[in-house]
């Protein structure tokens, strides 16, 4: 113990013997390093709990930066259980993440829905055995093939059974997977938007992984809607599925490889990454006007139009928002929290989903009833 701490030393003698006695009294110095310490303990806290607040935009770190039509009820490197639960506070991030997170709930439950109909897990790899046969095939027997390879029952429907059989083909023929790629996809991209808006406000670090995430998710949603329609338009030409999906799949996996660049996550590039998006997009035109030539006649062409058009538009207008910053640009301050650009893209973007899910059901449905006999 440092004796210069401690209080008067007291001395009294007793039989000829001097007692020392020591009063434990903080010096002078102590109380003030005891004061100092409490100091320094209010001030943290102060500091977190102001560090918690909503701040404006001049306030943000320089990476968090992006609008600056937004003035207000921004978050700022937040700890992550304080981010986390920032999920059920009201800032200018609440709305971005609900609105995908509810998408993404409701397309989980489509996915359900359908999965408690359609429980053809095999599906998935006929794409890669059904048009290569092979000279040891003609050993297997019918049934086990069928067992084994549900699409084959496209064509088994039509042939004469030993015994009378009450078959549903829409439900038994046609093939699941590609309808079930595009809702994943869809899943991905949203539930990965939601994350992205309640979690980049904690780090620059997470910031960035986070964007190139959501990013990810944009592309994989925008290849996977592509599989269902390519896939049952042209079920009875594979080449031709082979090359559009080939295609989208290539455009997409160039599109993420550069957005992965740090340097193009930023405000600045906004348009571009906006323009690679559409772009991908843009490339359905092709398989869709190769289509419209090859199918000119079908009745189920205008409904499957319709549709697929709701979702063009959807997309299109969301992103004429998202680049254009509209309308926080006319009234800085006035959408902060509510009716912003990003905010309006996201509706359009799961109302593009939808239209498309309609449109997927359509493919669906049709293929199954009327096999390969003639195309959609």
């Amino acid at each position: 113990m440092n004796t210069s701490e401690l209080g008067p030393v007291w001395k009294r003698k007793t039989g000829g013997m001097t007692n020392t006695t020591t009063l434990l009294i903080p010096s002078e110095t102590a109380v003030k390093d005891k004061n100092k310490n409490k100091n320094k303990s209010k001030k943290k806290r102060e500091k977190a709990e102001r560090s918690y607040g909503l701040v404006s935009f001049q306030e943000l770190p320089e990476y968090m930066k992006d609008n600056e039509f937004i003035l207000n009820y921004y978050r700022a490197e937040w700890p992550l259980k304080e981010t986390l639960f920032s999920i059920f506070r009201w800032h200018n991030e609440t709305l971005n993440v609900w609105t995908h997170l509810i998408g993404f709930i409701l397309f989980l439950g489509l996915t359900f829905a359908n999965l408690m109909h359609v429980p053809q897990l095999a599906d998935f790899i006929t794409i890669f055995t059904r048009h290569f046969p092979t000279s040891t095939e003609a050993n297997f027997s019918h049934n086990s093939k069928e067992f084994l390879l549900r699409p084959t029952k496209l064509i088994d429907l039509k042939q004469e059974l030993p015994f009378p059989m009450d078959i549903t083909p829409p439900e038994v023929a046609a093939t699941q997977w590609p309808f079930f790629i595009f809702l994943g996809g869809s899943m991905f991209c949203l539930l990965s938007s939601s994350i992205c808006h309640l979690f980049s406000c904690h780090s620059h670090h997470l910031n960035l992984l986070l964007l190139q995430m959501d990013y990810v998710g944009i592309a994989v949603m925008i290849i996977t809607s592509f599989f269902p329609p390519i896939f049952y338009i042209f079920q009875c030409d594979p080449h031709w599925q082979f090359i559009y999906l080939g295609g989208i799949t290539v455009m997409g996996i160039c599109t993420i490889i550069t957005l992965l660049s740090p340097g193009l996550s930023t405000g600045k590039f906004r348009s571009f990454r906006a323009l690679l998006f559409v772009s991908m997009g843009l490339f359905g035109l092709v398989p869709a006007i190769h289509a419209l030539v090859v199918n000119w006649g079908e009745p189920q062409r205008n409904v499957t139009l319709a549709y697929e058009s709701a979702m063009a538009v959807s997309y299109l207008v969301g992103a004429m928002f998202y680049v254009g910053r509209i309308p926080e640009r006319w009234k800085p301050g006035w959408f902060d929290l509510a009716g912003h650009s990003h905010q309006i893209f996201h509706v359009f973007v799961i109302m593009g989903a939808l239209a498309h899910y309609g449109a997927a059901l359509v493919f669906l449905e049709y293929r199954g009833r009327i096999g390969c006999d003639r195309n959609i």
